[in-house]
């Protein structure tokens, strides 16, 4: 009878029922039989199959991990023949097949003890080793014994040789000395007899050597340390609870790394430690799935000096790295000169996240000016990341693009960002986010999602061809938008800035940046973005097809970011894609986009309505009886090409009427919210709200339909005539 290891319960063995699956065994048995379901074991890695993984368990019996029983695609599975690995009995079948199961423990020290299963039952590991040793030794005296009565005659001459010599009066060789036998160098174990012992010496013993203190490494050098023990400190960025260890993730002033802790599975390690703690961490680098990671052996929170000594240093670090170097715009244009500092500011903010260990998302409107424009600052932050992070797929954590449903900035979109942001931080451990805007945000009407943000302290930069609105200016971070008092924006878009943006935040992806500000104009494009798009290699032709193409695409699932289809898109590279980048892709769906639109476009000039007034040429679309509500294009986009190819000499505006939207389009500069204060005039009992922006709109009840299309072509003929 003895007492179980975890519990302590009397148990016939060495672990009670209930606890088996809180150990790991080691199999000593020779059959499959002898397993026992149920229990954990470490085993190792034979070969892989289509349906599976093949398992030593021992060295008599191999089990199958089939392919359903993994947690991930066994493609996936970074497992090497010969690899140690835990695995669980499943069952043990009738022809001595083994069934094994995956564990998500996959290192000794996260099971609560460790047993020998000999087949016949349970055995401590010091036990089954005490037994070796004794068997060893028994097993070397009879060896040595044999040697001496026959000596190997070369082992003879030399030994002979040293024994003549203590013999014979001369020194012998003392016991920091190496000798030379048969078998190798080896020291000799015999004190020369030349030194007399004292009573002195006799009772002395060795005093143990203190281990030397750790020096500090930094994370970026931790590459090439793997197996090694380092010290490591700096600030804690993110707690993960798993259900095996707790994940930190710890920042230096060079990079961020995880390591993770173990007090037993499921259990919080450390819980003292919390976000923005300066630490001082100790452990092992390793590579867990093919990431860096430090099994962590002491972790200690700082305070005072040392607390100050490292903010200070990361601060140092972060304010250095975070600015950008001397960087040039993409070229020569009026309009993003007159924001330069705004671009320089926008930068520093998105770098320091990055250095920070923050999340970015950036949000931006579901057009193609929103999806360039975002894609820049996605083509920018991504390397930097990968530079910053030791995890393979950080990528996908600290970077996040989610398109808007609109150009507003909103309360819908902010409570689904704050409501993200607080689950990722609740349940991840994450930092709050910095959240970029891009093609939108720039109104008022977005002043109540930043207040929303700015409650939990949420950075926010902002970056939109419309002027920006004084209420959105003191509500953001940074704002990168046209002042009121700027330079000319009518030839501005938003990925002319957040191109600009891009290149600052980093250099090094300039040359894919060059031709994106050229794909975003519909007409008049500048025409050092011409020149710029020519030198990186893409036509006229080909920046057409692009914008068209991404057009199209962000009209379909809209709420999604479609990363790697952007990126084949957009970039020659094809970066993550298996598409061949000869421009096909674009081409291919930019058929699409020229099909689908002129069909609409036929629709709708057989059903515009053209009055003039005061001179003034409106072409008006009811946009809910001419329009398929659920195709493409969208009523904005719609209206857009229509206005482009209807416009003539002289003012001329493009009217679309829904059931309680108004949207307009004209040739001479038109503020909206004087056309909805004109509306609203008229129209008392409209209900008349605007959304403001380049492509802003009026909104009203649809009762007042009727009356508000007439208050708007009465206030425009007095505006543009």
């Amino acid at each position: 009878m003895g007492n179980c290891i975890i519990c302590g319960t009397p148990v016939d063995g060495e672990i009670c029922e209930s606890h088996e699956e809180d150990a790991v065994f080691e199999f000593h048995g020779n059959s499959p039989s002898q397993l026992t379901p149920g229990r954990y074991y470490r085993g190792t890695v034979d070969g892989y199959a289509d349906f599976g993984v093949f398992v030593d368990v021992g060295d008599h019996v191999t089990g199958l991990l089939h392919r359903s029983e993994l947690d991930q695609r066994l493609e996936s599975l970074d497992w090497e023949p010969g690899d140690s690995v835990y695995v669980q009995v499943l069952d043990v079948r009738d022809n001595d097949n083994v069934d094994l199961g995956w564990s998500i423990r996959q290192r000794e020290r996260e099971f609560r003890g460790k047993l020998i299963d000999t087949g016949n039952g349970e055995r401590l590991p010091d036990d089954v080793e005490d037994e070796s040793e004794s068997t060893e030794t028994a097993d070397a005296s009879t060896d040595e014994a044999e040697t001496r009565s026959e000596p190997d005659a070369a082992d003879d001459v030399k030994a002979g040789d040293l024994q003549t010599g203590a013999d014979d009066g001369s020194a012998a060789p003392n016991a920091s000395e190496t000798v030379t036998t048969g078998s190798g160098s080896v020291a000799a174990e015999t004190a020369a007899p030349s030194t007399p012992a004292t009573d002195d010496a006799a009772d002395a013993k060795p005093e143990a050597e203190a281990e030397p203190a750790l020096n500090r490494t930094t994370i970026d050098s931790i590459d090439n340390q793997v197996g090694s023990v380092v010290r490591l400190e700096g600030e804690i960025t993110g707690v993960r609870q798993t259900s095996g260890p707790t994940v930190f993730e710890l920042r230096d002033e060079t990079a961020t790394v995880e390591c993770a802790a173990f007090e037993e599975a499921g259990v919080r390690a450390y819980p003292d430690v919390e976000i923005d703690d300066v630490v001082a961490l100790e452990g092992e680098v390793e590579r867990h799935h093919g990431d860096l990671q430090v099994e962590t052996e002491t972790l200690e929170i700082l305070d005072g000096e040392e607390s100050e000594t490292v903010r200070q240093r990361l601060e140092e670090a972060i304010e250095s790295q975070a600015r950008p170097a001397d960087v040039s715009l993409l070229a020569e244009h009026d309009a993003v000169e007159s924001v330069e500092d705004g671009l320089v500011e926008a930068a520093t903010t998105i770098r320091r996240a990055v250095m920070e260990a923050r999340p970015v998302v950036v949000r931006h409107g579901a057009t193609a000016d929103g999806y360039v424009g975002g894609a820049a600052i996605e083509r920018a932050v991504l390397p930097l990341i990968r530079e910053k992070h030791t995890r393979e797929d950080a990528e996908y954590h600290y970077f996040e693009r989610r398109p808007l449903d609109g150009r507003v900035y909103d309360m819908d979109a902010a409570t689904n960002d704050v409501t993200s942001m607080l689950e990722a931080r609740d349940r991840h451990g994450e930092q709050l986010p910095l959240v970029v805007l891009v093609n939108a945000g720039s109104t008022e009407e977005s002043v109540d999602g930043y207040d929303l943000l700015s409650l939990y302290d949420a950075e926010t930069v902002v970056i939109d061809d419309s002027r920006a609105d004084d209420e959105i200016t003191d509500a953001v971070s940074v704002a990168v938008a046209p002042s009121l008092g700027g330079a000319d924006v009518s030839d501005l878009t938003s990925t002319a800035l957040a191109a600009n943006i891009a290149a600052h935040v980093n250099d090094d992806v300039r040359d894919d940046l060059e031709h994106l500000p050229a794909v975003s104009y519909w007409e008049n494009t500048p025409e050092a973005y011409v020149d710029l798009a020519t030198e990186a290699g893409y036509d006229e032709t080909g920046i057409s097809e692009r914008r068209e193409a991404v057009a199209l695409e962000a009209y379909y699932q809209s709420y999604k970011d479609k990363r790697e289809l952007v990126i084949d898109l957009l970039f020659d590279d094809g970066e993550g894609s298996e598409i061949p980048r000869d421009g096909d892709l674009a081409a291919h769906v930019s058929e699409q986009f020229r099909d689908k639109l002129e069909t609409e476009l036929e629709t709708a000039r057989e059903n515009l309505e053209t009055e003039e007034v005061d001179g003034v040429t409106v072409a008006v679309l009811d946009t809910d009886a001419f329009t398929h509500r659920y195709n493409f294009p969208t009523t904005t986009l719609l209206l857009d090409a229509l206005h482009r190819r209807q416009r003539d000499e002289g003012p001329f505006v493009t009217l679309g009427v829904g059931d309680d939207e108004l949207h307009v389009r004209a040739t001479e500069s038109l503020n909206v919210r004087d056309l909805r204060d004109a509306i609203d005039d008229a129209a008392p009992n409209a209900g008349v709200s605007v959304v403001g922006g380049q492509d802003g709109h009026v909104e009203f009840l649809p009762g007042e339909r009727d009356a508000v299309r007439d208050a708007a072509l009465e206030a425009l003929g007095e505006t543009l005539a």
